[in-house]
């Protein structure tokens, strides 16, 4: 556990060439007042003794999984929980591989494993290395989740090759951690409510009606709002994916469902934010039992509208609410965008044309426009993990400005 209030990195080491720099890396950071604990790797521990990082770090340096620290803690487990911010420089392409695969194998993997803070890394190596299309799927895996990359720069390499592969400077590293400990504490004291995922309306016990929606948008806001220190209300409608630590779930399946949970919810929160995609339609009937086939006859189905949940949150809004929606379309998708903003009574609505390539649905990446009562902001493809951490800003500018914070263009 932690013994003061400042915050705490853990710095990662592995054996790349440019490990030497990490030594000015945790000298800024425990100038800037950040307490430093250091795991180096076995093969790290040739380059530079880890009696250099406990000097500078004023803190054990973990080397061994099997040789704690401190006798009365699990030292991996301890780092992981320690952590508010999880560095790694130099990120070598074996770190960068063991952190996409999940594996664990020494106490620096084996703590990353562990960890439930926000990581940052910088990779450092070869230029083939850095370019093999191994790496870069790494690379993107990595950053689908949340990782935070810093660099590589490009330049002479210690292998004499000149390309993409050095390690960025200690003191651009350091700028990212400060500017990333800082991010946590700005949504501190709020209450923050967001849906996710479909909604599923049953045709028989066995069949329903639902659409494409994987929840991962949702769960990314979550995730960040949770990171930036919010009190994170999840409400998931029926996906495959694990919440975000630290949030409470509220499960729900039909759209009637999330209607009852949101009315008992919404007034208690600062900000709501609705990535769900509720069905529109359901049976007007559900059938007792599985409806079978009757040779070849076609099945018709009578619909009726389902609750419009985002009008009826828009509708119950009190003074100082900010209330989000998405606007996932697939033509006129400003105008339409625009529309559900002022019938919605929202005060900022995403909007995404869902057949763009890396914007549609069940991907990790999204192409999004953010829109207030004040203009519009455009934003290029990016992984759902920068989506969200870009919406949770601009939430927070428009709520300093009244909504009108985007500048249109």
């Amino acid at each position: 556990m932690k013994e003061n209030n400042r915050k705490c990195v853990v710095l990662g080491v592995t054996g790349g060439i440019a490990c030497y720099k990490s030594c000015e890396l945790v000298s800024r950071l425990t100038k800037a007042g950040v307490d430093v604990y250091v795991i180096m790797t076995e093969h790290a521990t040739k380059l530079v003794q880890p009696l250099t990082f406990q000097t500078l770090s004023k803190h054990p340096v973990a080397v061994d999984t099997f040789q704690p620290v401190n006798a009365f803690e699990v030292e991996h487990i301890a780092l992981a929980q320690r952590a508010d911010l999880f560095v790694i420089a130099p990120a070598t392409a074996n770190i960068l591989a063991k952190l996409a695969c999940g594996i664990a194998d020494d106490m620096l993997s084996t703590t990353a494993l562990a960890t439930k803070a926000p990581m940052l890394v910088a990779p450092a190596m070869n230029t083939g290395m850095w370019e093999n299309p191994a790496t870069q799927a790494n690379v993107r895996t990595l950053q689908a989740r949340g990782v935070q990359l810093c660099g590589p720069a490009g330049g002479l390499l210690a292998c004499g090759d000149t390309g993409i592969g050095r390690m960025s400077e200690p003191a651009e590293i350091a700028e990212a951690a400060l500017a990333l400990l800082g991010k946590q504490d700005v949504m501190r004291g709020l209450k923050v409510l967001v849906t996710a995922g479909p909604t599923r309306e049953p045709i028989d016990p066995v069949r329903f009606i639902t659409n494409r929606s994987s929840g991962k948008m949702g769960y990314a806001l979550a995730e960040a709002a949770c990171s930036m220190g919010a009190e994170v209300t999840l409400v998931s409608g029926p996906v495959s994916l694990t919440p975000p630590a630290g949030t409470r779930v509220l499960s729900v399946e039909t759209t009637e469902d999330l209607l009852a949970v949101m009315q008992a919810e919404a007034p208690a929160q600062d900000i709501i934010i609705q990535a769900a995609a509720p069905a529109d339609y359901k049976p007007t009937e559900v059938a007792e039992q599985k409806i079978k086939k009757k040779a070849g006859d076609p099945l018709t189905l009578v619909m009726i509208e389902t609750p419009d949940v985002a009008k009826a949150v828009g509708a119950l809004r009190r003074e100082g609410q900010f209330i989000a929606g998405f606007a996932a379309e697939t033509e006129k998708v400003t105008e339409h965008a625009l529309e559900k903003l002022d019938r919605k009574n929202l005060n900022m609505i995403v909007a995404n044309d869902v057949t763009r390539p890396g914007a549609g649905f069940d991907v990790d990446t999204n192409i999004i426009t953010v829109i207030t009562r004040g203009g519009m902001k455009e934003f290029p493809l990016m992984s759902k993990a920068d989506a969200a951490k870009a919406i949770l800003e601009e939430i927070l500018a428009a709520r300093k400005t009244g909504g009108a914070a985007c500048t249109r263009r």
